[in-house]
């Protein structure tokens, strides 16, 4: 059967999915005038936020089997209801004043639909782009580190403009409307299909396929090392990653002496980076090696953390954070691609969900241990020691991967000589 779709508006269905989703980052725009307007404490009001982050990984993976049993298009409507609810029924708990239901709209509706709308596009996406799975991967989640810097300027607009309750029914209505459009055309190729370029590279010898290494089931994958050495990795980038974010601005402040301006601006830049570093880094994957980009991955990170105690310059100070920044993208972007060529695309949704529950445990555990550190040592320096261990640990794991996987390369050719002779 001849497919009629064309990946590139494939690519842009998953984009749209994951700018909608990713619009949850831009939350620190509603807190004050929340707080400011109904009474609930600051602390009150980010709690939705924390449930909405810690479902969002978890649900991930607990809704992996339902992604690939249901297909993209119907796990993607159905994160379209969860999020258009939860987000339009925020407003509805401002309206009556209720932080219960709030809670629930914005943290647990919300949370189930970014964690399924996450993993829904990633593994049709992967699929239609054979040729380039880093790129492919990479501009889905770069839309939605993307969703806060293009939701935050609009939302805070809408906010001083036709007030709070009505900017949630407003957003709440136009995310589900741009999810429910990039759903509709998303769906997975045909078994074994190939674009026409890459046929003829193949035909004329110029590209070789790269075999997975092996097509497993999540239940399958997760009973493998590579599995576990894959989820070591990811949550130790992950939780360096979102330590780095939560602190930057203060820690930048305390240690360099950036004022609070230019902390300021520097952490609208960190969002460039993270945006930039998940498709500049999911693309460089598709010709160096996706074990390779974690082990760069690492070795700029332990450079990073051992230089920071010593630094005094504050644009390198700078530099050294968004480079961990961007590192911190490029492990998301990269994950998906990895996870094809590591277990193939079988049940690739579903190990995706079950990989990402590092995102919610690094979200706990990177803000826990900075705030921990800061308040015994009273300073930020003990941290980079701390983490420059944490890394030191992903890197060995990740040359670990490393000659694993060559080793299981070497054995697929033994394998793949015999059968021809």
């Amino acid at each position: 059967m001849k497919t009629t779709k064309n990946r590139w508006l494939i690519a842009l269905s998953a984009i749209a999915i994951h700018i909608s989703i990713g619009a949850a980052y831009a939350y620190s725009v509603y807190t004050y005038p929340i707080s400011n307007q109904m009474g609930w404490s600051p602390t009150e009001v980010t709690i939705a936020f924390t449930i909405m982050m810690a479902l969002a990984g978890s649900s991930a993976a607990l809704f992996g089997k339902f992604v690939e049993r249901n297909g993209p298009r119907k796990s993607a409507l159905v994160a379209a209801v969860l999020f258009g609810i939860g987000q339009a029924g925020s407003g509805l708990a401002i309206a009556i004043d209720s932080l219960p239901l709030f809670l629930l709209t914005y943290g647990v509706a919300s949370g189930l639909g970014l964690g399924i709308g996450y993993i829904s596009p990633v593994s049709t996406l992967v699929k239609w782009f054979p040729d380039r799975r880093g790129l492919a991967t990479g501009m889905a989640v770069l839309g939605f580190g993307s969703g806060a810097l293009v939701t935050a300027p609009i939302a805070a607009n809408l906010l001083g403009t036709i007030g709070i309750t009505n900017t949630f029914y407003l957003l709440g209505v136009c995310y589900f409307i741009l999810m429910v459009i990039g759903a509709s055309y998303i769906a997975p190729p045909t078994v074994g299909w190939m674009p026409e370029s890459m046929k003829k590279d193949i035909a004329s010898g110029k590209k070789i396929i790269k075999k997975d290494l092996q097509q497993l089931t999540s239940k399958e994958a997760v009973k493998t090392k590579r599995f576990w050495m894959l989820w070591t990795m990811m949550l130790i980038n992950t939780t360096a990653g979102i330590m780095m974010i939560s602190v930057a601005s203060p820690m930048a402040q305390e240690v360099v002496g950036l004022s609070a301006a230019a902390a300021a601006t520097m952490v609208g830049v960190m969002g460039i980076f993270n945006g930039g570093g998940r498709l500049g880094w999911a693309a460089a994957s598709d010709y160096i090696g996706r074990s390779n980009i974690f082990i760069i991955f690492f070795s700029i990170q332990i450079v990073a953390f051992l230089t920071l105690p010593f630094i005094t310059s504050v644009l390198i100070f700078q530099f050294l954070i968004l480079l961990v920044v961007s590192c911190y993208g490029g492990g998301f972007s990269n994950l998906p691609a990895f996870i094809g060529d590591l277990f193939g695309t079988k049940q690739l949704g579903a190990i995706h969900g079950y990989l990402l529950t590092t995102w919610s445990l690094g979200g706990v555990f990177g803000p826990m241990i900075v705030s921990q550190i800061r308040e015994r040592t009273d300073s930020y320096i003990p941290v980079f020691y701390v983490f420059s261990a944490l890394i030191l640990l992903a890197f060995v794991v990740s040359i670990m991967m490393k000659l694993d996987i060559r080793k299981s390369e070497k054995q697929l050719e033994q394998k793949q000589k015999h059968a021809v002779s």
